[in-house]
């Protein structure tokens, strides 16, 4: 499967997937493994990555993927490339961070005030305008992608984007009077390893695998 880059409106600064790609290939797989967590088996060249509760093989240094697990029938890592962009930053520049058990509002992250109002529109009123009156429907693809119900809000469920980095999402249902609304949570360990941008590109690849998820259940 070949993908063409997308760039962002909003972020002139993304590197292209291409110079990701370069450095990927010219890294030493096992450094990832031991900064990471991910196990990586050396006879077959694969890590092990566990994103939003599906396993998946991505193989070095060509960063094929191929999921060996989830129910849900679709799988972000293998169709989304900004899920593609976000693992392979991760593999690239970050380390395994254990979240002490807090949450952050995307405003109390490093920048997060100064892209307020484009995670607003891009994330939190895309959520609740497609699920805030849909509640069933929501219900039911978070419980096909295995996530776990929390109690917030009128119904609110939690993703385990990877292994320890969880995001929260919330809903209120609307009536005649309001309008329906949202709130995404993050773990407080992602601003150690993820910038504002790559959080509500978080958003949005979470909110897309819904949309698609819900479309394949529909059938």
């Amino acid at each position: 499967m070949s993908f063409q880059l997308e760039y962002d409106k909003d972020n002139l600064e993304r590197r292209p997937w291409e110079h990701y790609m370069e450095l990927f290939r010219s890294a030493d797989p096992e450094e990832i493994s031991g900064r990471t967590g991910f196990p990586y088996d050396r006879e077959t060249q694969n890590f092990t990555i566990s994103f939003m509760g599906t396993s998946y093989q991505v193989h070095f240094p060509d960063f094929e993927v191929s999921h060996t697990g989830g129910a849900c029938g679709f799988y972000p890592l293998e169709e989304i490339l900004k899920a593609k962009i976000l693992v392979i930053r991760y593999l690239l520049e970050a380390s395994h961070v254990v979240s002490t058990g807090k949450f952050l509002t995307y405003r109390e992250t490093p920048w997060g005030d100064v892209y307020l109002r484009q995670f607003n529109g891009r994330c939190i009123l895309r959520l609740a305008y497609s699920y805030g009156n849909k509640q069933k429907t929501f219900q039911r693809i978070l419980e096909e992608m295995g996530a776990l119900p929390v109690k917030f809000g009128d119904i609110a469920y939690e993703i385990e984007l990877l292994p320890d980095f969880r995001v929260r999402l919330i809903l209120w249902e609307g009536d005649d009077e309001f309008p329906p609304s949202a709130q995404i949570l993050f773990s407080d360990n992602f601003p150690a390893c993820f910038q504002a941008e790559d959080m509500a590109v978080t958003g949005d690849v979470i909110i897309g695998t819904l949309k698609a998820v819900e479309k394949l259940t529909a059938l």
